[in-house]
C-alpha cells in the first residue's frame, strides 16, 4: 500500500472518529428515549441494547397519551403529576409558530437591509453594519430583565408575538451579517444592466439578484429557523402559560426526579425538524457558513 492510500485511509478513519465522538451523545439520547423505565433506572448496570423497545415515551410526550397508562406511570412518586403534565402537543405547536414566523420576518427584515447596505453607499454604511452586529455580541442574559419589563408594559409578555419579535430581534445581525455577503458576491454591473433595461431598483433586487443568492437565503433561513427552535432563555423568561419546547422539557425535572424517559422522547423529536431542514440545504449551509473563508 502507498503512501498517500495510507495517508488517506487515516485521515478517513480520523473523520469516522471524531463523527462518532459528536453522534454519540445524539444516538444514546435517542436510546433512551425507546428504553423502558426498568431500563432507564437499572441500578445495578447500564443498559445498553438488551432491553424491549417501547414507545410508550412517545406516546405520552408527543400524542398526548395518558401517563397512567403507561408503565412509566406506576410510578407515580417522581417526577410531575396530573393529566397534561407531559403532553408536549401544545409545545410542538407553540414552538413551530414562534420559529417559523420568526424565521420568515427575520430573513425577509435582513434582505431588504443586506441589499441596501450591499448596494447603497453612503457615509458610515460600515459603521451601521458594525453596529448591528454588535447587537448580536451582547448575551441576551444581560438585557433579559428590562426586556421583560418593556415586554410587560407592551402587553407583549406570554403572547406568540412577543416571543416572535424577540427571536426576530435576535436573528436579524447574523443574517444580516449572512445575506450582505452573498449579495457582495453578485457583481454590481448585474444590478446596473437591468436598470439600464429599464427594471426599477425594486424590481432589480426582486427578480434578478434574488435569485441568483437563494441558495444564501435557504442557508440563512435554516440558522434562524434552529436558533428559534432551540432558543431557551428568552422563551423561559418571556412566558408563563406559553412553552416551547425547551422550557417544556425542564418542567420534567423536579426535586423528586427526573424522567429521562419523557424527556429523551420530546427531545428527539424536538431534533428530527432541524435534521430535515439542514439535510436538504446542507450544500449551502457550508456555502453560507463559509462564506469570506477565502479570498480570491
Amino acid at each position: 500500500m502507498s503512501s498517500s492510500s495510507v495517508k488517506t485511509t487515516l485521515r478517513y478513519l480520523f473523520s469516522i472518529l471524531i463523527v462518532c465522538v459528536f453522534i454519540f451523545p445524539i444516538a444514546w439520547f435517542a436510546l433512551t428515549s425507546i428504553k423502558p423505565i426498568s431500563a432507564v433506572f437499572n441500578k445495578d448496570r447500564v443498559v445498553v441494547f438488551d432491553f424491549e423497545p417501547t414507545f410508550e415515551n412517545y406516546q405520552v410526550t408527543v400524542f398526548g397519551g395518558k401517563r397512567s397508562d403507561t408503565a412509566a406511570g406506576q410510578n407515580m412518586g417522581m417526577g410531575t403529576s396530573g393529566t397534561g403534565a407531559y403532553d408536549g402537543r401544545s409545545s410542538i405547536a407553540s414552538s413551530l409558530i414562534i420559529a417559523i414566523s420568526s424565521t420568515i420576518l427575520a430573513t425577509a427584515i435582513s434582505l431588504l437591509a443586506a441589499y441596501a447596505l450591499s448596494r447603497l453607499r453612503f457615509r458610515g454604511s460600515q459603521g451601521f453594519m458594525h453596529w448591528i452586529l454588535s447587537q448580536r455580541f451582547l448575551p441576551p442574559i444581560a438585557i433579559i430583565i428590562p426586556l421583560v419589563f418593556i415586554f410587560r408594559d407592551l402587553g407583549l409578555r406570554d403572547t406568540h408575538l412577543g416571543i416572535i419579535i424577540a427571536h426576530t430581534l435576535i436573528n436579524i445581525p447574523l443574517a444580516l451579517l449572512i445575506l450582505k455577503s452573498f449579495f457582495d458576491d453578485v457583481p454590481i454591473e448585474v444590478d446596473q444592466a437591468a436598470m439600464i433595461d429599464g427594471a426599477t431598483r425594486f424590481q432589480c433586487f426582486y427578480l434578478v439578484v434574488l435569485p441568483m443568492i437563494k441558495g444564501g437565503v435557504a442557508a440563512t433561513a435554516v440558522l434562524c429557523f434552529i436558533f428559534s427552535w432551540t432558543e431557551f432563555l428568552l422563551s423561559l423568561f418571556l412566558t408563563s402559560s406559553i412553552r416551547t419546547i425547551p422550557v417544556k422539557i425542564t418542567t420534567f425535572v423536579t426535586s423528586t426526579g427526573s424522567e429521562w424517559g419523557y424527556i429523551s422522547a420530546l427531545g428527539t423529536a424536538a431534533i428530527i425538524p432541524g435534521f430535515i431542514f439542514i439535510l436538504l440545504v446542507q450544500n449551502h449551509l457550508v456555502r453560507g457558513l463559509t462564506m469570506g473563508a477565502v479570498k480570491e
